[in-house]
């Protein structure tokens, strides 16, 4: 694989993938996975303010990618301690989230802590639990933040399947209004 990469429409696909030249080997772009919850803690939810771009200093529930030879549920876990060093128990799947225009498929979880505290971690420049009318949402992060919220809100007391992109966005393809897209993330 050390040639130039073209794009090529192989016989059978229905579009062009990136091809090297020299080797043939197919390079196929894919969508990231995220993984994340919104954890309840005394009725409230645990939210982080992001330390990081995109969208440095706005608030977000903990999530971010997969990593590589982990679960779904692993992953979850693991970004609720990266950026809010908490230790969560995971209740059930709360939402599938598409997000054509930056290729990410999301899944959130439902959750709460599982032993108690909370600090922010590397990514995050601070945590705080947010009672429902407290939610700072003109400052948060990322659409699928939002649906995410509301979907764990409707669910209260009665959680049922997993919900998906709003009617009015089903393929993810709004950003927030001011909410320059930079690197890949929403």
């Amino acid at each position: 694989m050390s040639g130039q990469f073209d794009l090529v429409r192989h016989d059978g696909d229905d579009r062009d993938r990136l091809t090297c030249r020299s080797c043939g080997f197919v390079a196929y772009e894919n969508p990231k996975i995220v993984v994340g919850s919104v954890v309840a803690v005394d009725g409230g939810v645990l939210l982080c303010r992001r330390a990081i771009e995109p969208r440095r200093g706005f608030w977000t529930l903990p999530a971010g990618y997969m990593e590589m030879n982990e679960t779904v549920e692993e992953g979850a876990r693991r970004e609720a301690w990266e950026e809010a060093t908490a230790r969560i128990t995971l209740e059930g799947l709360l939402a599938v989230y598409s997000v054509a225009r930056i290729g990410q498929v999301q899944l959130m979880f439902r959750a709460h802590l599982a032993e108690p505290g909370f600090a922010a971690g590397p990514e995050s420049l601070d945590v705080q639990v947010f009672a429902w009318e407290a939610i700072p949402w003109d400052e948060i992060a990322f659409p699928t933040v939002r649906w995410a919220l509301h979907a764990w809100r409707e669910g209260l007391g009665h959680p049922g399947p997993p919900v998906f992109n709003p009617p009015e966005d089903a393929r993810g393809t709004r950003p927030l209004p001011g909410a320059a897209m930079v690197g890949g993330a929403e």
